[in-house]
């Protein structure tokens, strides 16, 4: 019986970013369970964390933390080069006028670190996840230095935060997370670990379709009584995370292609989650709803770049930076 709940996992698993997809609309359809769901999303984060740590190779990241050039490159870019990009965009544009709910929005989108999914969607596109959970970790890191920086040029004290609090919060997460994943490699050995690649990933899609339905509260309200609105809220959310991979792309593209387009991806799937939770759970109806709306590219780009990551970004030799 043990198993045909793991022959259904892999057969997730192998549809990784097509079954990602289609979590987030199932996560849409079902609103009535979000308020079940909401409660446990810190959890939810943890375990991506912990599968996250599994499944990618720490041989392979030891190697790409032996050359952090590349490494530092990247978090600064991600951590503090876009952010700044966006507060001078948003000046210039004038969105600064428009009041803080904007502004917010602009914060939790760009101040953020990468999602926690980040390496699962990487591995799901074929790609090197060891890069990615590098990129994760030090992002998540530099997160409680950055962001009350950066959401004092954005927002003023229209916006607390408390720095301390968040580095403690992260260092217990992540920390935590590495611990159990340590703890179950070494139980099962590697190499079972490797024979359950697909399993792990079908997992979690599981998980992230949980963390979808608890994402999702009230966005089908909205787009049952504003559906314009909601639409071009959600294209715009889209907008945003491909100006930011784009972006990236075309900095990062002269290392190599295979780690540009990581790096790239990291950049555009940020963990607006991690923000909100930092902001007391509690966001205006403006900022929610963006929040909401963003995990659509988030869920949906892997399977629409998965693609083009094949063909024009296929792993490449870690560049000596």
């Amino acid at each position: 019986m043990i198993y045909a709940p793991l022959h259904l996992l892999g057969w997730i698993g192998r549809r990784g970013t097509a079954a990602v997809a289609a979590s987030v609309l199932i996560g849409m359809t079902l609103p009535s369970f979000s308020a079940l769901a909401r409660p446990y999303l810190t959890e939810a984060v943890f375990v991506l964390l912990v599968l996250a740590f599994l499944r990618v190779d720490p041989v392979a990241v030891a190697a790409r933390l032996r050359k952090p050039m590349l490494l530092a490159a990247a978090s600064a870019w991600m951590m503090i080069g876009l952010p700044a990009f966006s507060v001078l965009g948003a000046h210039v544009v004038g969105l600064t006028e428009l009041g803080p709910d904007i502004m917010l929005a602009v914060f939790i989108a760009t101040a953020a670190p990468s999602v926690m999914s980040a390496p699962a969607f990487i591995y799901l596109m074929g790609l090197d996840g060891a890069l990615s959970l590098t990129i994760l970790i030090a992002s998540v890191v530099a997160t409680p230095l950055t962001a009350p920086i950066l959401g004092e040029l954005m927002l003023g004290a229209a916006l607390p935060i408390n720095g301390p609090k968040l580095a403690l919060q992260l260092a217990l997460l992540l920390g935590g997370a590495y611990v159990v994943a340590a703890l179950i490699r070494k139980i099962s050995g590697p190499q079972r670990i490797v024979a359950y690649t697909h399993q792990i990933d079908g997992l979690n899609v599981l998980v992230l379709l949980f963390f979808a339905i608890a994402a999702m509260d009230s966005v089908a309200a909205n787009f049952a009584s504003r559906p314009l609105f909601s639409a071009g809220l959600a294209a715009l959310t889209f907008a945003v995370a491909l100006v930011q991979i784009g972006l990236t792309l075309a900095v990062f593209y002269p290392a190599a292609r295979a780690d540009a387009f990581v790096i790239a991806h990291s950049a555009g799937a940020r963990n607006m989650g991690l923000m909100v939770a930092a902001l007391g759970g509690t966001l205006p109806e403006f900022a929610w709803l963006w929040f909401a709306l963003g995990q659509l590219p988030i869920y949906m780009l892997p399977m629409i770049l998965k693609p083009v990551a094949r063909r024009y970004f296929s792993p490449a030799p870690a560049p000596t930076l």
